[in-house]
Parts: C-alpha cells; sequence; structure tokens
C-alpha cells in the first residue's frame, strides 16, 4: 500500500492504522519521534462532534483534504492539538492524536514537558503530545508526506488494539471512535464530558 492510500479512507477507517505510526519533529533543537498509542476518528459532516460538522470555514478548511495534511487547532484557549488528515479530497475526515510512546529525543522531548515529567507521560493527551513534538499553529496544514520539518510513517502495529467512545465530546459521545494500543502505560484517561 503507497502512502498515499494508506491515509485515503474515512476516518474510522484509517485511525487503528495509525497506531504505532511514527510522527517526527525536526527542529533546530534536534529530531523528536513519537510512535501514536491512542488516537481518535472524526467524520465530517456525518459527525456532530466534528470541527467540519457544519460545512468548510476558515479554522476547518484544512480538513477537508488533501490526505495527509496535518490539522493543527487551539483548544480550551490553553493548547494546541494535531490531526492527521484522512481523504479522499474534498471530504472532511481527519483523526487526532491523542498520546504515543517517544522513541528518539526523549532529553528533547523532556526538556519541553519539565524535568518531572516520566517518560510514560512525555506525550500522554493531545496536548503534552504537540508540545514534546512542537508542534503549533504554524504547522497547519503541513504536508506530513514530504519529508520535511513534520512528517508520519508506518509503524510496527500493535499485538491488541481497544476500542471505545471519544474523550470529552458533548456531541455523539457513545460512537466508538477511538483507538489504542491495549494495555499501553502512555494512554490517556478516558473522561466523559459532563456537557454529553
Amino acid at each position: 500500500m503507497s502512502w498515499a492510500d494508506w491515509l485515503n479512507g474515512r476516518g474510522p477507517d484509517v485511525a487503528p492504522s495509525l497506531l504505532g505510526a511514527v510522527l517526527t519533529s525536526r527542529t533546530d533543537q534536534g529530531r523528536v519521534a513519537v510512535a501514536l498509542t491512542e488516537v481518535e476518528a472524526y467524520d465530517g459532516p456525518d459527525d456532530p462532534a466534528s470541527h467540519a460538522w457544519r460545512g468548510p470555514t476558515p479554522r476547518n478548511a484544512v480538513m477537508f483534504g488533501p490526505p495527509g495534511r496535518l490539522y493543527v487547532y487551539f483548544s480550551y484557549g490553553m493548547h494546541w492539538c494535531a490531526n492527521v488528515v484522512t481523504g479522499p479530497d474534498g471530504t472532511a475526515s481527519a483523526v487526532l492524536l491523542r498520546a504515543g510512546r517517544v522513541v528518539h529525543g526523549h532529553g528533547l522531548a523532556r526538556q519541553r514537558r519539565g524535568p518531572r515529567v516520566g517518560d510514560p507521560a512525555l506525550a500522554r493527551g493531545p496536548a503534552c503530545l504537540t508540545r514534546a513534538l512542537a508542534i503549533g499553529r504554524e504547522h497547519d496544514g503541513i504536508d506530513l508526506g514530504s519529508g520535511g520539518e513534520l512528517s508520519i510513517e508506518p509503524g510496527a502495529r500493535p499485538l491488541g488494539v481497544s476500542v471505545g467512545p471519544r474523550v470529552g465530546v458533548s456531541r455523539a459521545p457513545d460512537v466508538a471512535w477511538r483507538f489504542w494500543v491495549t494495555g499501553d502505560e502512555t494512554v490517556s484517561a478516558y473522561r466523559r464530558s459532563p456537557r454529553a
């Protein structure tokens, strides 16, 4: 399967294949790589929890393709979240990157996250993952297949994958489009939205 074909599908179909994939950030400070252990799918106009549910806006335009772009947004006025856009082009679908295991650049990731943060928590949770990888607004729309500052490649498939409802969404809270590596210590805790 080609790189483009890998990501060219509905978010719920692509999401499990992103587990084990390696997201790499290259900056002047150095390189940090994270193997993904937890993701959540969002499926555009068919998904009331998706940012694209009501159609395209300047904020969500990247979600409408092409696949393999990074959709970055500011959450709760506090932190950045990153999503891999899935296809086909013109269809809004994306996979939120919720957690991962740092596999390269532990020292730099810890410098960004804080000296007291243990290895399993360096990229546990969407905000921690973007902080460890130094992902911000300037990366919105970047092509993850270009081999540039940010890239993603398939990795080792996990032996076990668990499925459950998405974290913190008030609409469609019971849709089981959250996928994680079973038993992995880097996976974030499930929290249901009090507004659900």
